[in-house]
């Protein structure tokens, strides 16, 4: 997989799409390469690849990566899909010898893999979209229960959180989120302040 990689600009074959943990270690210990983590500001805090530049997927568009100036750009999420998505969005940077490739498995197969990560246990286990899923699976289980063993208008708890999802997904913006990420347990410490501009204080 390093080979293929390394070898795709050079012969002007299609870039890899993705890479295994192991690989993209190996590939980070070369000149040229760095790490961006498109995870969110709060995943990121909790917990962390060393060296990692953070570029939320959100935020993310293929000239904020080419302006990192490196040919080879190694982008990596929790799991793999959004680093997968993040990849796919830079497609066009190949055509500028820039080369984007996703970490497959994410930060997840980095640790299956034995690799090292930066954790900050002060932070929050669940990352501010998580408590937000969590928060709305709550409410709309509850909303359910109680419209149907209680009083109908309950049924408005599932009905009000349903419209605020397509509200999100149509626009973006997350108005439960914002305000959870604004809880006590989610501000981010001083040491991890960093965090937000993508150089968290190690």
């Amino acid at each position: 997989m390093t080979t293929a990689t390394t070898s795709a600009v050079a012969s002007g074959a299609a870039p890899t799409t993705d890479i295994d943990a192991t690989a993209a270690q190996s590939l980070l210990a070369r000149d040229g390469c760095v790490l961006v983590d498109v995870r969110e500001p709060d995943e990121h805090a909790r917990e962390r690849i060393a060296g990692a530049t953070l570029v939320p997927l959100s935020t993310l568009t293929a000239a904020k990566i080419a302006a990192l100036g490196a040919q080879r750009v190694l982008v990596h999420c929790k799991s793999g899909r959004r680093s997968a998505d993040a990849a796919a969005r830079c497609a066009e940077l190949a055509s500028r010898g820039i080369e984007v490739t996703s970490v497959r498995g994410g930060i997840e197969a980095w640790k299956a893999a034995g690799l090292p990560t930066v954790v900050d246990a002060s932070r929050p286990k669940l990352g501010v979209m998580q408590q937000t899923q969590l928060a709305i699976g709550v409410a709309v289980v509850a909303g359910t229960a109680l419209g149907a063993l209680v009083d109908p208008w309950f049924l408005v708890i599932p009905a009000f959180m349903g419209s605020g999802l397509i509200f999100a997904g149509a626009t973006g913006f997350c108005g439960l989120a914002t305000l959870l990420a604004k809880m006590p347990w989610n501000k981010p410490v001083k040491a991890s302040a960093s965090c937000a501009t993508g150089s968290c204080a190690r």
